[in-house]
């Protein structure tokens, strides 16, 4: 937690060679979630479900759905983190709060608004993105501990979601009439993006990838990154600036065998 926008590696990725073991990592998670902590008392009405592309309200918030051919929209893995970060800074600097409506998100611009659906039961919820991760092969979203209650994902873990960026709108009044003044969408496309292939506690095993990969890439970087006082050797490849093109090299790369690969978007000098 705590990093510019772009990285805040909350798990290790990749099982090669030094990297630390996924296998692991998700025993001591899930032995994290065999209790469900209990909130502050405090009122939260249901969240109904949304459908279509109509404008609805949640909380007294009116959000406007981004047509799927021109907004984001993936399905996946979600996971929630809790007490460990709670009171943290997040990527934007705003304290981590595990019971407000947030998520972390890889590449979705900070302060970005998404729905998301659990594919299982149909119920959906409105979150702000406001922190990077998660950082494991799989995932596309990291939903707040109070989030994760709500959508019905807490007590497994993980669950099979889609994600959908929306439009926030706010209303003002002019007399007595209301009038609602709808935010930019950002851009999802266009940004600075690279490719994480591997994360190695040894940084010898990180040099020997980056010299394994120098004949396809013009760029590549070995960075270091602090997790939970162990240092991490992170592999990354290339530099986008177009989402689709970064998508599309990093199938090419799933072929080769990096399996575990993931788009991330370049951190902010």
């Amino acid at each position: 937690m705590g990093k510019p926008d772009g990285w805040n590696p909350r798990t290790a990725v990749r099982k090669t060679g030094g990297a630390l073991g996924v296998g692991m990592l998700i025993c001591i998670f899930f032995a994290g979630c065999a209790t469900e902590p209990t909130q502050p008392p405090t009122s939260h009405p249901t969240q109904p479900m949304l459908r279509t592309q109509r404008p609805y309200q949640v909380k007294g918030t009116w959000y406007y759905p981004i047509p799927s051919a021109e907004g984001y929209v993936e399905e996946g893995l979600a996971s929630w983190y809790g007490s460990d970060f709670h009171g943290k800074p997040t990527s934007c600097g705003e304290p981590y709060d595990m019971w407000a409506m947030t998520a972390a998100h890889k590449t979705l611009p900070l302060g970005t608004h998404v729905k998301v659906t659990n594919l299982q039961t149909g119920g959906s919820i409105i979150l702000r993105v406001n922190d990077r991760g998660p950082f494991v092969a799989g995932r596309i979203i990291d939903l707040s501990c109070r989030a994760s209650q709500e959508l019905g994902t807490f007590k497994s873990g993980v669950g099979k979601v889609r994600v959908e960026a929306v439009q926030v709108a706010t209303q003002q009044m002019v007399g007595h009439n209301a009038y609602w003044k709808v935010d930019p969408v950002p851009s999802f496309r266009y940004g600075s993006f690279t490719i994480q292939i591997g994360a190695f506690k040894e940084q010898q095993n990180a040099l020997r990838l980056k010299s394994q990969m120098v004949q396809g890439f013009n760029q590549i970087q070995v960075s270091p990154s602090n997790h939970g006082g162990m240092t991490l050797y992170r592999v990354q490849v290339g530099a986008y600036q177009d989402l689709i093109l970064a998508r599309q090299e990093l199938e090419r790369l799933r072929v080769r065998g990096f399996g575990d690969a993931f788009v991330v978007a370049m951190e902010v000098k």
